[in-house]
């Protein structure tokens, strides 16, 4: 599978994802992994002020894309697998993972190494290191 590189649209929305994170503790004290808000966004002993945080912050996720399509005529070009039992599997593994290791990808990759948490800088090393290896493994080995 080929893949678009887009240097300076990947910067921008780095710098975004960082001013999002920057905002969310600025204002709220609350780190923006992802896992934690929509887990917070539930949750039943949720302060409202905290749940609606978690609500708007989830939000803007979800209307990212359709931002997007407003401002250019099209949705963005994503690349899907058709094969639902392999992504439900993935996405078990993923959501298991982020509760094991007490974040996601979000909370520590971005939040907490920007903090100099040493157990988030474990956890990216562990999440990327993984991912290596399963693209090595996929795409390289058995030829996924």
């Amino acid at each position: 599978m080929d893949t678009e590189f887009t240097p300076w649209l990947s910067l921008a929305g780095g710098m975004l994802i960082g001013a999002s994170a920057v905002l969310l503790m600025a204002t709220n004290g609350r780190i923006a992994g992802i896992s934690g808000l929509t887990s917070r966004a539930f949750a039943r002993g949720t302060s409202g002020e905290a749940r609606g945080v978690s609500i708007f912050f989830v939000l803007g996720l979800l209307l990212a894309a359709p931002i997007w399509l407003a401002l250019n005529g099209e949705w963005p070009t994503q690349w899907v697998p058709g094969n639902l039992p392999l992504m439900a599997i993935a996405g078990l593994l993923v959501g298991f993972g982020a509760i094991l290791g007490n974040g996601c990808t979000s909370g520590h990759g971005v939040c907490g190494i920007s903090r100099g948490s040493a157990r988030s800088i474990v956890a990216t090393v562990t999440f990327m290191a993984s991912a290596f290896a399963t693209v090595l493994v996929t795409r390289h080995l058995i030829g996924g």
